[in-house]
């Protein structure tokens, strides 16, 4: 009950938090400060937990993990530190790699790129998630852990504590924290993540943990000779929350109304994005290019 009264009360703490940043940052630090954006993320939050969430059930995810958990190798028993390590460090590996796939697939990439909009990185950035998780499925990375025996309820309670962990790693003025560089996620790591320079684009995808990132190779550090340009590669300029909420599924929809076969329409859906024909094409009549692959 008390981590059901914290998950509660969560979302409206952490935009009190946000606006207190963006007052001291505005009218102390005398910083510019974007309240359009800020504004947009609120209304993406408030819209996302009390509007679709609260009528919308449907969710592609749902039916596989109620499949993986009638059809579970065992129950796993929550009653012990081994076990919550367990829980804790499965959830953070799941995460890392829908996290991953939310920048190389296309389709997770549509709701996922929500987040990465706002041109600027502060508090008000962390809670803008978008309106199509659900429907898109993201909870399909959670599937393993609930087929293992880990509880439904569990698995998502951990993965809602790992959210909110980071709410506090879009904090621009935080800097690095020494050690614990080595080990968590943090606003240093979390600040190149939604870069999109060149050198930073696609790395630390980490929620609580950076080992993940440093052992599958996409740990990248911020540099202080390269500040980070935030944002989307091409920046969207609005602060309209629809147009926010579903700018990358029109510009799905659009490559898919123009694909002239299925393999098409495959690479559009289920591609990196930006994923073009002609870059296969391209592939496909370089000599040697089997050979390469």
């Amino acid at each position: 009950m008390t981590l059901l009264t914290v998950l509660t009360w969560a979302l409206p703490a952490v935009i009190v938090l946000a606006t207190l940043e963006g007052l001291i940052l505005t009218f102390v630090a005398r910083r510019a400060y974007d309240w359009r954006s800020y504004a947009a993320s609120v209304t993406d939050a408030l819209v996302r937990e009390y509007v679709v969430y609260a009528f919308l059930s449907l969710s592609l995810a749902g039916p596989l993990i109620e499949l993986a958990w009638k059809h579970r190798l065992t129950i796993v028993p929550l009653g012990g530190l081994a076990s919550f390590a367990a829980l804790f460090v499965g959830q953070e590996l799941c995460y890392y790699w829908y996290h991953r796939a939310a920048h190389r697939v296309r389709w997770f990439w549509a709701t996922h790129a929500v987040h990465h909009s706002p041109n600027e990185f502060n508090l008000g950035v962390a809670y803008r998630f978008g309106w199509t998780g659900r429907v898109a499925g993201n909870s399909l990375f959670y599937v393993p852990m609930v087929w293992l025996g880990f509880a439904p309820q569990a698995v998502f309670a951990t993965l809602a504590l790992n959210l909110l962990y980071q709410f506090w790693l879009h904090a621009e003025w935080v800097p690095k924290l020494g050690w614990l560089e080595y080990v968590l996620n943090t606003p240093s790591h979390h600040r190149v993540h939604h870069a999109s320079n060149a050198d930073y684009i696609d790395a630390n995808y980490g929620g609580v943990l950076i080992v993940f990132d440093r052992l599958f190779g996409t740990f990248v550090a911020e540099r202080d000779d390269l500040p980070c340009r935030y944002g989307l590669v091409t920046p969207l300029i609005s602060h309209n929350p629809i147009r926010i909420a579903f700018h990358e599924w029109l510009k799905l929809a659009r490559d898919l109304r123009g694909a002239r076969s299925w393999r098409e329409a495959i690479g559009y859906l289920f591609g990196p994005p930006g994923w073009r024909p002609e870059q296969q094409e391209a592939i496909v009549a370089t000599p040697g290019a089997a050979s390469i692959q």
